[in-house]
């Protein structure tokens, strides 16, 4: 079997909010083979800087078109190929959208090779560990305190058992920032997790003095609240608080997650099968995270093909903590994009144990939704 053509699909919902919602637009990713069998996967970056690292020409032997690296490897050599791509794109692609890029076709070719073996990729990797992995409703504040209360309510009613709030409001203000934690855990109950991401609001300093704030709610973690690189005031804090703190979602590759494992001294390690260089790569860095005692989460907030990517991943690790699933109401795109549409039961997703990835592009929302 080899690898004829390599597809990126920009899609994008008709209104775009100016928010930190990642599900408006995707950047899918279509593998072919001489066998019939296409794999996808997805690409959650800068949509066209990710598609041009893909679909770009050959410049010279460590600047070329991914797209052009893979045609004609055989998909099952998932390993031998993730090194060609790194290779091939080694100046602009070390780290960020290059990875990222690599990350929907890293993806592509294991849908491809389950497809194939008529197996569940997380069979493929090993897995077995989980069938049903617990997730927690992900989505922003809301814009007032009292709106972020009767969302954490609604989100609790729906059967989900932890419950995540982020980005702005939070940041403005000391005031508001314990105000949104102390109404989403008045609407969540004292009996739900709840967690908060902070979306890189403050320095180190000010985190440290949320995080000891926040205690008193008895949050579960608290994500993201300094800048990726400061690695430093990452440690400050989790040595300064009790607060599990999680990142890892701005990271690329496994060089990159050891910097804020080692010196960032996190808790919760958190990645982005879209992001970190696929199956391939996410493996690796799982098995970085078990070896320091820390767990794993995804981060996902775009389609149902990232969901099923992290069920898959999730399964086939034994220090996976919990799954992200977004409830965010202003995305309407990854309702569309799939045939096959997640739902948690009782605060559960199932792992899918359909050939591959377990899903497959609706190609009528396909048409609706590409950018030409």
């Amino acid at each position: 079997m080899k690898i004829t053509r390599v597809e990126t699909i920009y899609l994008r919902q008709e209104q775009v909010r100016e928010q930190c919602d990642s599900g408006q637009d995707a950047l899918i990713v279509r593998v072919e083979t001489d066998a019939g069998i296409t794999g996808l996967g997805e690409v959650d970056s800068n949509p066209m800087a990710a598609k041009g690292a893909i679909d770009g020409p050959f410049s010279h032997t460590t600047a070329c078109g991914l797209a052009q690296v893979v045609i004609g490897e055989d998909p099952f050599e998932t390993e031998k190929i993730w090194y060609k791509m790194y290779r091939a794109n080694i100046y602009g692609g070390r780290r960020g959208v290059g990875i990222h890029a690599m990350s929907g076709i890293d993806m592509a070719l294991w849908d491809i090779k389950g497809k194939a073996l008529g197996l569940p990729v997380w069979k493929l990797l090993g897995g077995g560990f989980q069938q049903r992995i617990r997730c927690y409703a992900s989505s922003l504040f809301g814009p007032t305190p009292r709106k972020t209360a009767e969302l954490a309510r609604r989100f609790r009613d729906q059967g989900f058992t932890a419950v995540k709030f982020g980005w702005d409001p939070m940041g403005r203000d000391a005031k508001t920032d314990v105000a949104l934690v102390r109404e989403a855990r008045r609407g969540l109950g004292e009996q739900a997790d709840l967690l908060i991401d902070a979306g890189l609001a403050w320095d180190a300093a000010t985190a440290i003095h949320r995080a000891r704030a926040f205690a008193e709610y008895d949050i579960f973690w608290l994500e993201e609240p300094l800048r990726p690189d400061d690695y430093e005031g990452y440690r400050r804090l989790s040595e300064a608080t009790d607060v599990r703190i999680a990142a890892g979602e701005e990271e690329s590759n496994r060089l990159s997650f050891l910097e804020l494992m080692d010196k960032g001294k996190i808790d919760v390690v958190q990645v982005d099968l879209t992001r970190c260089g696929g199956f391939t790569e996410a493996m690796k860095i799982a098995s970085l995270a078990w070896d320091r005692g820390l767990v794993v989460a995804n981060h996902g907030f775009t389609t149902y093909i990232n969901v099923a990517a992290a069920l898959h991943w999730l399964a086939s690790v034994p220090n996976a903590l919990i799954c992200e699933f977004v409830t965010e109401e202003n995305t309407s795109l990854r309702e569309f994009v799939t045939r096959r549409k997640f739902r948690a039961r009782d605060g559960y997703l199932d792992v899918p144990c359909e050939p591959g990835l377990g899903v497959d592009l609706d190609e009528e929302a396909v048409r609706r939704f590409r950018v030409a």
